[in-house]
């Protein structure tokens, strides 16, 4: 008996020492807890019961130099979930499926996810979130956001650029001058319990959002639209890969206009192109990101091609200026030039233009009579004036992705290499470069940074920060500018450019035609053909550059197929800008006289075209490729196209493809 007591006892005993350690262990955690790291655990709490919102702010709204909205930001939600609260998880899934267009399967997983809230979808549109509060879905709430618009959709595409769903800037301007734009969110801090419920007696803060400011560009809508309208109509007419335009302001170097086309919709820049929509399944990530980037990418900036015989512009400037040539020297040309053993073809080498002045040699495009100008500049002095013109260095134009194009130095540049880059071989720019180079050409020698942005404004139209024009340098004299103009305005009058002809406005320009390189290798077929044009010759107020990437048409010279394009978009321009139009003697008589409808003459022989051109009255001028031309040649175009009316005895140009020509 007395042996069963004792292990009683020693049980109670041992008991009573198992609870008091463990009391007293408590004891010391609970003290450790709430004196030693009481801190930390607070911290924890407060962070649990802090309800810390973000506010997010609006984005400014991006307007042409008149004041028209180009890009808004409209009023959005985003759908959020608190799992907790939902009751009918697969009702909830479906709903929200039907509406947001999301997998049921995978909605229906984050309903069920031990969250206190989880996003849905952000940027979703109001009606959509109008039809979704009629269902009065428990646990599903909405918060206000916003959503950038363009309302014209893909115009300026590659101007404006777009936003994420965070509405931070990717491309264009959104991504430039992003910081500026995006303004600063508020917030709302408050303390609430597991119920989401403000905490009574509890310091509640709230922060308001800083809209962005406003940018206004030096882009107007007008000329954007005519540029984009010609570019669109080029882009598909010739099967090109890609068409491009820049008009510019040449004393300010302000962009009035950059069109691309094929471009994209900024409202949903990640659409899948259409030229893929069979493929897109089969293709890698990876390969996927390169397509949207390819679609993505700014030609006008990022692109460098060989410009071919527009360069020559730089050529007759510096030629001019450091006087090695005037404009009465005399050249020939027997249709080639043989430079260190090498054999230069001009690119009518078929048909020589013989003897001629260097004016009409600038006229005639004649590469011998630039590469003489360029062997008596010299290498050193040819690139002193090819980097003074801005080539072989960004423009700072201030839209993402600019190229510096390439450009060879003296020391690697023979002659071979010398004559080449002369006549715009051997050179890789930049279509923004090209255009800023050759409005320093005819504005008086000013090399003008180009300017995308004019200003920053507030909600209340207040300045904040204007952006001025830049002048870089001084390239040329005005001296040597006005003989560029001269020389410039008789070729669109009777040399290579003469589909640019407007009449009543005095024009000046430059074709360029330059078979593509890839991989150090000309690729037969492929082509890029441009011109570019200023106008009045006299005193410049717009210079329009057009680049047609690869056209698969029936012809691929510039002076054929850009120049027209020029012409399109300078006559618009002028007579928008209210620039008077200066008639001649012939002119006016020619406008005295009954219109004509053109007529059809495309795919005829040249000798049935003639009949049919002067059976309506209407004159004709010749534009041929390299190669004999005879009666029997075929039309494989021609300016102004059949339907157009234009007045008795005006010329229609007539594109032909000659004897040999491939």
């Amino acid at each position: 008996m007395a042996s069963v007591k004792f292990t009683v006892k020693r049980r109670l005993l041992l008991l009573l020492i198992i609870f008091t350690t463990a009391f007293l262990g408590l004891t010391g955690r609970l003290a450790f807890i709430q004196i030693v790291n009481s801190g930390e655990y607070q911290k924890k709490a407060m962070e649990q019961w802090t309800k810390d919102v973000k506010i997010p702010s609006k984005r400014g709204i991006i307007y042409d130099r008149n004041g028209k909205k180009l890009a808004i930001s409209a009023t959005a939600y985003e759908v959020l979930v608190h799992p907790a609260e939902v009751k009918d998880k697969e009702a909830v899934a479906s709903a929200l499926s039907e509406a947001l267009d999301i997998d049921k399967t995978l909605l229906l997983e984050k309903v069920s996810k031990n969250m206190s809230s989880i996003s849905i979808k952000k940027k979703v549109d109001s009606e959509i979130v109008k039809g979704l509060r009629e269902k009065e879905l428990k646990g599903v709430v909405y918060t206000e956001d916003s959503k950038r618009f363009y309302p014209q959709r893909n115009f300026a595409s590659y101007v404006l650029g777009f936003t994420n769903v965070d509405n931070l800037g990717q491309d264009g301007v959104e991504k430039t001058f992003d910081k500026y734009l995006n303004g600063f969110p508020g917030r709302s801090i408050r303390m609430t319990d597991a119920r989401n419920q403000e905490l009574p007696n509890s310091d509640s803060k709230y922060y308001e959002a800083q809209d962005g400011l406003n940018l206004v560009l030096t882009v107007d809508e007008v000329i954007q639209h005519f540029a984009e309208k010609a570019v669109e109509s080029t882009f598909i007419e010739q099967k090109a890969k890609r068409v491009t335009a820049i008009v510019m302001e040449p004393k300010t170097g302000d962009i009035l206009a950059m069109a691309v086309k094929d471009d994209y919709d900024n409202n949903d820049p990640r659409k899948t192109p259409d030229s893929l929509l069979d493929t897109w399944s089969t293709l890698t990530p990876d390969q996927q990101y390169k397509e949207m980037y390819r679609i993505w990418r700014n030609p006008a900036v990022s692109d460098i091609y060989e410009p071919g015989s527009t360069f020559k512009i730089i050529t007759t400037a510096a030629g001019l200026e450091e006087k090695v040539v005037t404009k009465e020297d005399r050249f020939y040309d027997p249709g080639y030039v043989i430079v260190a053993g090498k054999k230069l073809k001009c690119w009518r080498s078929n048909k020589p233009h013989g003897a001629q002045s260097f004016v009409e040699g600038v006229q005639n495009s004649c590469n011998p009579v630039f590469i003489e100008v360029g062997q008596r500049l010299g290498e050193d002095r040819f690139y002193k004036y090819i980097r003074a013109f801005g080539f072989g260095e960004p423009t700072n134009v201030q839209l993402p992705g600019e190229a510096s194009g390439l450009v060879m130095t003296p020391a690697k540049m023979g002659p071979v290499e010398l004559a080449n880059v002369s006549f715009g071989q051997g050179i890789a720019v930049s279509p923004i470069q090209l255009v800023t180079a050759v409005s320093a050409a005819v504005n008086g020698g000013y090399l003008m940074e180009p300017r995308i942005a004019k200003k920053l404004v507030d909600n209340d139209g207040k300045t904040v920060h204007e952006f001025q024009p830049k002048n870089v340098r001084q390239v040329i004299s005005e001296e040597t500018s006005a003989v560029v103009r001269e020389i410039l305005e008789s070729v669109v009058a009777v040399g290579t450019g003469k589909s640019a002809y407007v009449p009543g406005y005095r024009i000046g320009g430059k074709t360029g035609t330059a078979q593509k390189a890839e991989n150090g290798r000309y690729v037969s077929g492929k082509y890029v053909a441009s011109f570019v044009g200023f106008a009045p010759a006299n005193d410049p107020q717009v210079v329009v550059l057009v680049v047609i990437d690869e056209p698969g048409g029936a012809t691929y010279y510039g002076g054929q197929i850009a120049s027209p394009v020029v012409k399109s978009i300078i006559s618009d321009t002028l007579r928008y800008l209210d620039v008077k139009p200066q008639y001649t003697q012939a002119e006016l008589e020619l406008m005295q006289k009954p219109l004509v409808t053109v007529p059809e003459v495309r795919n005829m022989a040249y000798k049935d075209a003639i009949k049919i051109l002067i059976k309506n009255k209407l004159q004709y001028q010749l534009e041929s490729g390299e190669g004999e031309t005879s009666l029997n040649s075929l039309i494989v175009d021609q300016i102004p196209k059949p339907g157009s009316s234009i007045n008795q005895d005006g010329d229609v140009i007539l594109v032909v493809k000659p004897i040999g020509e491939n």
